[in-house]
């Protein structure tokens, strides 16, 4: 069993798998409260459904990726079994987490992307170093830029653990906190080798439309 918030079908807006159609399945709960967290209704809204359900309602979409999302999906631990059966029946599924929760017994099969929390989230600190040390080829590594303080904090801690070299690296301007091309010309300005990320979903529908 699992409690789960919400799950849609629409277009996968962040990482690498951005404009894929996918099934995001939103688990209930969160152990941190990120200043600009969009997705407040996850921390306790939700229903109790089994594994068979959830996996025959998925199937519904016809999609071939599936994002596990929250709130924090690690805080359940059922959702291993959930992750594993999905990457049985061949689909692409990623998890989206924050690091503040061990990644060590993820599926190596799911790609994983590890939301580092900056000084502006409100939760800074919370990342389990040993994280890097779990994560995979795959693994995906994002940043939600609040300010150039914030930049500046991502570029050295993407140097500091040689993260450019081994992972992708996201970096997502906090939406209507710093600008898409503030953050352009600043990626360009200090040479970085992060990627720009935008929530592409809250451009094509409302930033405030939920279950998209």
């Amino acid at each position: 069993m699992l409690k789960i918030n919400e799950i849609f079908y629409s277009i996968q807006g962040e990482s690498t798998y951005v404009g894929c159609p996918t099934v995001f399945v939103r688990l209930t709960a969160c152990n941190l409260r990120c200043t600009y967290c969009d997705t407040k209704y996850s921390y306790f809204e939700g229903e109790m459904q089994e594994l068979d359900s959830l996996l025959k309602e998925i199937a519904s979409h016809k999609a071939s990726h599936v994002c596990i999302t929250g709130g924090e999906p690690l805080l359940q631990k059922e959702v291993h079994t959930l992750m594993s059966a999905l990457c049985d029946q061949g689909y692409k599924v990623s998890l989206e987490t924050s690091g503040s929760k061990s990644i060590e017994l993820v599926d190596p099969r799911v790609k994983i992307i590890l939301d580092v929390k900056t000084p502006d989230s409100g939760a800074a600190d919370s990342f389990i170093m040993d994280n890097i040390r779990f994560s995979t080829p795959g693994t995906e590594y994002k940043f939600v830029i609040c300010s150039e303080k914030d930049l500046d904090w991502s570029e050295e801690f993407c140097r500091q653990h040689k993260l450019f070299e081994k992972f992708d690296v996201l970096y997502s301007p906090s939406y209507g906190q710093v600008s898409e091309r503030w953050l352009a010309e600043k990626i360009l300005q200090k040479n970085s080798s992060a990627r720009l990320q935008l929530q592409l979903h809250k451009y094509i529908w409302s930033s405030e439309t939920r279950g998209v």
